[in-house]
């Protein structure tokens, strides 16, 4: 099904050897300038993640500003680095001055990329490398676009949190990758909802009903390790399962409409029916998890990542003066008040991923950077939250789900060594931590 978001970054690769053009750039470089208030001042970009998402992430970049180049680039695995500065030429020509010196491999890689020379930081590994990469580059005095979601456990969103408090102290921009909060039709239905305009929110019924993730087939040279971090949304421990790698834009929305404030408590369950092979990894297929807030609003998620399945990508909000839609899949920004009144966004829909980078860059040259640190961890928090409920079986507070002691990654990880990754889990039985 054609969705709302379907010039997705992931989709990238397939399309960029149908796209060529060249921009040569000569001008000096450096973030000095910067404060100089020299708009012309090169900004120069490292990639540290070069799959579909990172790739669409740097195209997008290289767009946003007339004086931006790549310069570096960083990823676990040479091929994927390989394509992506073939793809990011076509397109952009001299824009694209990542010379052999600057193309890093392996699980270093993104720490010698940060001390190349870059300004600006476009973080796209999967999930669980993010702690700790915007940790390194806020300390290295990067400004960061960074996708989501931002952690595997709360351990990493509480670094998460700590690293984008010192970037705001630092003056370093921070953008999150959850795209529709620069959807213009979102943004302005949003703020109506905020604004009051459906009075006080009741309740919100959020919904990622899709497929299962992409997937690569087994490599007879491939350890186990290599396996699952190329086929990292099926593996808990590097995507934290689809309720945050996928689903967790839904929870934003949600978040988005109640003002950002965090729930008292969930309950919920899910589990694993029907994507049940050991090539599918060890993350649950659907999820059904209640929020509750102060107040006695409810938030209500339910994602299914299952084939041959009615699908749905929306969320429904009650109030007290009426009612809204947003369906992410048929375009749908829709408000019925109670009295019969209907508004429907008519107005500019724009591109929400170039959109992200156009806000990065201007906030940079305007010497404002933005900071979406607080509100990219709550989100990515509360689809944590929710996985913790549906893997334990438990009610579980807000706060005692960011306090957990609770660590996905499987120790010390590298491509050689003997390597398993971890259990299913089973509601009841698995322990919450």
């Amino acid at each position: 099904m054609k969705t709302e978001a379907n010039n997705s970054r992931r989709d990238f690769i397939k399309s960029a050897g149908a796209l060529a053009t060249g921009v040569a750039l000569t001008l000096p470089s450096g973030l000095g300038a910067l404060a100089a208030g020299r708009d012309s001042a090169v900004l120069k970009v490292g990639l540290v993640g070069c799959g579909g998402r990172g790739t669409g992430a740097a195209n997008q970049a290289l767009k946003a500003d007339a004086n931006v180049v790549l310069t570096a680039m960083a990823d676990i695995f040479e091929d994927h680095l390989a394509e992506s500065h073939k793809n990011l030429t076509k397109i952009h020509g001299d824009k694209v001055k990542v010379d052999k010196a600057n193309r890093f491999v392996g699980f270093d890689a993104y720490q010698k990329l940060l001390n190349s020379g870059v300004d600006v930081v476009i973080l796209a590994t999967p999930p669980v490398f993010r702690p700790q990469h915007l940790e390194d580059a806020v300390r290295a005095g990067k400004h960061v676009f960074t996708e989501k979601p931002m952690a595997v456990d709360a351990a990493g969103v509480r670094r998460v949190l700590a690293a984008s408090r010192e970037a705001k102290q630092k003056k370093l921009a921070v953008v999150s990758g959850f795209c529709w909060r620069y959807d213009l039709p979102k943004r302005a239905t949003f703020d109506k909802i905020l604004n009051g305009e459906i009075g006080q929110v009741l309740s919100i019924y959020n919904t990622y009903n899709t497929g299962p993730a992409w997937s690569k087939d087994r490599q007879a040279q491939w350890s186990e390790a290599e396996f699952q971090l190329r086929n990292w949304p099926h593996y808990n421990w590097l995507s934290g399962d689809s309720i945050a790698e996928q689903a967790v834009h839904s929870l934003d929305m949600m978040s988005w409409a109640l003002g950002d404030k965090a729930p008292l408590r969930a309950t919920g369950t899910g589990g694993r029916q029907v994507n049940t092979g050991k090539e599918m990894g060890n993350i649950f297929d659907h999820f059904a998890i209640v929020y509750e807030y102060a107040g006695g609003a409810k938030g209500f998620h339910f994602s299914r990542k299952q084939s041959g399945c009615s699908s749905s990508y929306a969320v429904e909000i009650l109030g007290t003066k009426g009612q809204c839609t947003v369906d992410c899949m048929k375009g749908v920004h829709k408000i019925t008040m109670n009295d019969g009144q209907v508004w429907d966004y008519r107005g500019d829909k724009g591109d929400m991923y170039q959109k992200e980078h156009d806000e990065l860059f201007a906030s940079v040259r305007g010497g404002t950077p933005i900071n979406d640190g607080e509100w990219m961890s709550q989100s990515t928090m509360l689809a944590l939250m929710g996985r913790m409920v549906a893997y334990s079986g438990q009610t579980i507070s807000y706060d005692e789900a960011l306090s957990s002691k609770e660590v996905l990654t499987p120790g010390k990880i590298n491509l050689t060594e003997a390597f398993t990754g971890n259990p299913m889990s089973q509601p009841g039985m698995t322990k919450f931590f």
